[in-house]
């Protein structure tokens, strides 16, 4: 008792200390949903960033995040996952109470049996996988993946489907831009009458250990691939300096998408607004170009695609429902209503980089 009391009040302590700088406190407690029993050694994370934890014997995780926006995956075994979006916004001095319902087997062992696994799924699929999932930029001939056997391949003749699960996390060491990568695959899908593939999932990024030097060529990395990327474009619209980062927005109307029309003023429209916590809402609709003019496209993209080598801006396409919410480390919500195809599609994981990440 007096060992739970003492750590209470040491968080309530940072809790109130950190309160009074740019980061905010973050303190959970997971239990069962059924007894209330806490869970010991449950994962508390948020997904692209560096930030993560695990609970102690009374359930208790505590993380302490710089300001902004992010998605909160707690996880335990034999429970399912539950997700949290959380903000600076939030009171420092509630604990968020994590109820895990434990995980139905029943369908999932049916389905299991019904599947059509493949016995020689990574020699079969493994390179197709790796060219979709981790990419094929300058960046992914440097990432390696660790554990590419705890994969599962299923392929459907009837649909022409390939899917890819794991009950592990994949292990990916980016030697590009000094992360490995605690990957928890959600789920990898390849339509191929289509050729449309697409993954989801949850990374925790933590920086590789190395010399003074070898960190030196991470930062250059890490900027290099920061400029002109969703992340940069997203915190330069909250910051209301998209024309002076270097981006290109224009709007894309007609058939086929064939007119275009340049926005020289986002900020004095109804469709740019920010409310009283600092969050930025854009309520774009339709289909948006995004150029972006300081960092000429990699190579291999403009072969990929067939472009012209002298090709100078990188362009992406978004398309947009309902628009989305901004916040200040460039987190933004609903994430799926914004689809990017072009440049920020081509690029995968080895192009990642945390939302704690700063442009130096």
């Amino acid at each position: 008792m007096k060992k739970t009391l003492f750590l209470f009040l040491s968080l309530l302590f940072v809790l109130l200390v950190t309160a009074q700088d740019k980061n905010f406190p973050l303190l959970g407690k997971v239990v069962d949903s059924a007894s209330k029993m806490p869970l010991a050694g449950a994962s508390a994370f948020c997904p692209n960033t560096t930030y993560g934890s695990v609970s102690n014997n009374d359930g208790l995780f505590f993380l302490r995040l710089p300001g902004g926006g992010y998605d909160l995956v707690v996880s335990y075994t034999g429970y399912e996952r539950k997700f949290f979006r959380i903000s600076n916004n939030q009171s420092a001095t509630d604990t968020l109470i994590v109820e895990l319902v434990k995980e139905d087997k029943t369908m999932t062992e049916v389905s299991v049996v019904a599947s059509n696994e493949v016995a020689d799924g990574w020699n079969k699929y493994g390179n197709f996988f790796m060219e979709n999932f981790i990419g094929t930029t300058t960046n992914a001939s440097l990432c390696k993946f660790i554990n590419p056997e705890v994969l599962h391949f299923f392929y459907s003749k009837k649909r022409n489907r390939l899917k890819v699960t794991s009950k592990e996390d994949l292990i990916v060491y980016n030697y590009a831009l000094g992360y490995s990568i605690r990957y928890q695959l959600d789920s990898f899908s390849c339509d191929y009458s289509s050729n449309i593939s697409q993954f989801t999932g949850y990374p925790l990024f933590a920086e590789i250990d190395t010399t003074a030097e070898v960190k030196t060529q991470f930062l250059k990395n890490r900027a290099r691939t920061y400029l002109g990327s969703r992340l940069h474009f997203m915190r330069s619209l909250f910051d209301s300096t998209v024309t002076e980062d270097g981006f290109i927005l224009e709007k894309l109307d007609g058939p086929n998408n064939s007119k275009s029309t340049l926005l020289t003023d986002i900020y004095n429209t109804a469709d740019y607004a920010a409310d009283s916590t600092g969050d930025v809402t854009i309520g774009w609709k339709g289909t948006y170009r995004v150029s972006y003019k300081s960092v000429l496209p990699d190579k291999k993209f403009l072969e990929a695609f067939k472009l012209p080598l002298t090709t100078r801006y990188q362009i992406t396409l978004l398309d947009m429902g309902n628009g989305f919410v901004i916040e200040e480390n460039g987190y933004f919500y609903e994430q799926s209503d914004v689809i990017n195809t072009g440049y920020w599609a081509w690029k995968k994981l080895a192009e990642g980089l945390p939302y704690d990440y700063e442009y130096e």
